[in-house]
């Protein structure tokens, strides 16, 4: 192979910090086999220095021809860059090869084969000086996005005691036409990234006697969303002089996201298993799951149900808005229904609750 791309999970551990051993083991087994002149890419979203701290001395150190990896205008030896995969799950609205793919390599030459290769595929490449400015540019564009939900979903509270639509208030102050970008509220964050990059910046800024306590803040806040969503369940089922104890509740929605197939960090997992610690029977509906089991940071062993007896629940928790619900329906049928999502906008009914 001239070029190997490596692709793998950059998950947390039991403690919030970095778990590196899929990049780890991957760099391992390849290292026997890398020859001169050919190029490794890591697109794994990590820590600033990963590619020079870790992919780099073990390359050099498994490699059967002693191979250094090369630098500045070096042609000789192992070429390695860093390059952020870049993509939100279920937008069709923008072509892969039109997201600018950003490059950054160990030296000139590194970084000119990666544009050599990603230019076939990516109409525009951003080469910047070094994989780890590459590496901070993705965690920079996730944490961005993570720090703006973390700050609706903080007003969405203050806003509720206040009696303010936050969706009202976005959807108001996304007609100006410069200097605003809406972002909406919602059950927590999901994805492999969004919740999972800030934990990355903060263990590594560590290194450097340095607390990234903004990022921290914003990462507790929407960390907290799921016990927001279960306290309004239990609320609202105890203005309907039922406990949340013993009650049948719905979760609509495991995705973490509408329209997708993707459990990663799924702030429905969350709420389903804080169900359950407080005594609710809990069942769940999602078209693109039909069972769920376990996973790293979650064991439920479900299987997803029909919605054709919506009335015999308690209540049904709308926690991913899937666009193939048929949310007036829901409503009309269910005894309670909570919106963790604004999914019910424009419906009137005394059985919604939004939070």
């Amino acid at each position: 192979m001239d070029a190997v791309i490596i692709c793998v999970p950059t998950p947390l551990d039991e403690h919030h910090e970095p778990d590196l051993s899929y990049v780890r083991g991957t760099i391992e087994s390849i290292a026997p086999h890398v020859h001169d002149g050919q190029l490794i890419v890591l697109e794994s979203t990590t820590y600033p220095g990963t590619t020079e701290e870790i992919v780099v001395p073990i390359l050099e150190a498994g490699n059967r021809s002693r191979l250094k990896v090369a630098r500045g205008d070096e042609e000789a030896g192992i070429h390695v860059a860093f390059s952020p995969e870049r993509e939100d799950p279920g937008n069709d609205t923008v072509a892969r090869h039109d997201i600018p793919k950003v490059i950054g390599g160990c030296g000139r030459v590194a970084t000119a084969l990666a544009e050599s290769m990603y230019g076939a595929i990516f109409r525009k490449v951003v080469p910047v000086s070094s994989p780890s400015a590459a590496e901070m540019t993705k965690l920079l564009e996730n944490i961005y996005r993570c720090v703006n939900i973390a700050l609706v979903n903080e007003l969405k509270q203050l806003c509720m005691r206040m009696g303010i639509d936050i969706h009202e208030v976005i959807d108001a102050a996304k007609t100006k036409p410069f200097g605003f970008q809406a972002f909406y509220p919602g059950p927590g964050l999901g994805g492999h990234c969004i919740p999972i990059d800030p934990f990355y910046l903060s263990w590594k800024a560590r290194e450097f006697d340095f607390r990234t306590q903004f990022i921290e803040l914003a990462g507790e806040v929407n960390r907290n969303m799921p016990r927001f969503v279960l306290e309004h369940i239990a609320g609202a089922l105890n203005e309907q002089g039922k406990s949340l104890k013993g009650s049948r509740v719905l979760v609509l929605g495991l995705a973490y996201k509408r329209d997708i197939d993707d459990l990663r960090e799924s702030p429905s997992l969350t709420v389903i298993e804080l169900l359950r610690e407080k005594g609710a029977s809990v069942d769940y509906n999602d078209p693109y799951f039909p069972t769920v089991g376990r996973g790293r940071h979650y064991d439920l062993n479900m299987t997803s149900v029909p919605l054709d007896r919506l009335a015999s629940y308690d209540a049904v928790v709308i926690v991913t808005d899937h666009s193939s619900y048929d949310y007036k329906a829901i409503v009309e049928q269910a005894q309670l229904v909570v919106d963790t999502r604004n999914a019910t906008k424009g419906i009137r009914s005394e059985k919604i609750v939004r939070c």
